[in-house]
């Protein structure tokens, strides 16, 4: 994989198809165009804030467009469409206000390659089925102290790959009643 990005940023493909790879904070300045298919398809994968990072793949290109793919609006989409056109509101009011005109970034390809093999190497093992919600409410004690190591190192795109999993799993730990209860529970032990 990391040899096709790598060709990627080198021209010899136009095009790379993935699952995951966007939502993995890889910064890919020559990505002028990201297509989220099944858009509308609620869940953990096109909830609001993971559709707002896979967006933000094409924000360091000068000319980058996202297209969604879907059959009907979902709120999780009308909301990151909305934050992302706040953001870009707030940014190019900035960008007048101070005389700035936006430039293509340029990085090295090693620069990606290293990134790319980091990323390989953090990368969490995915299991199927549910998992107990004491075991969540570790995973989550876990990702905030790995966040916290992150934003230290100033590995400020990490840290906030890593509290999008926070938030995601806060919002299934809670996801009823019984889930506040016994998140309000969890907090009081320290776990």
């Amino acid at each position: 994989r990391v040899e096709i990005l790598r060709d990627l940023r080198l021209g010899v493909y136009d095009v790379v198809v993935g699952i995951n790879l966007l939502r993995e904070g890889l910064d890919l300045p020559e990505v002028s165009l990201v297509a989220i298919l099944d858009a509308d398809k609620e869940g953990y994968l096109r909830s609001e804030w993971a559709l707002i990072q896979t967006m933000g793949r094409a924000a360091r290109h000068v000319d980058g467009r996202v297209m969604m793919y879907a059959d009907t609006m979902t709120e999780s989409m009308r909301r990151a469409i909305d934050e992302t056109n706040r953001r870009r509101r707030i940014q190019t009011s900035y960008n007048q206000e101070h005389g700035i005109k936006p430039e293509g970034i340029r990085k090295a390809i090693r620069d990606l390659t290293d990134r790319v093999r980091k990323v390989a190497e953090e990368r969490a093992v995915y299991r199927t089925g549910p998992i107990p919600k004491d075991e969540i409410a570790r995973l989550i004690k876990d990702l905030e102290s790995q966040m916290k190591k992150a934003a230290q190192n100033l590995e400020f795109e990490r840290a906030a790959l890593l509290r999008y999993d926070i938030v995601e799993l806060r919002r299934e730990l809670v996801g009823d009643e019984e889930g506040l209860k016994e998140l309000s529970i969890m907090r009081r032990r320290g776990w």
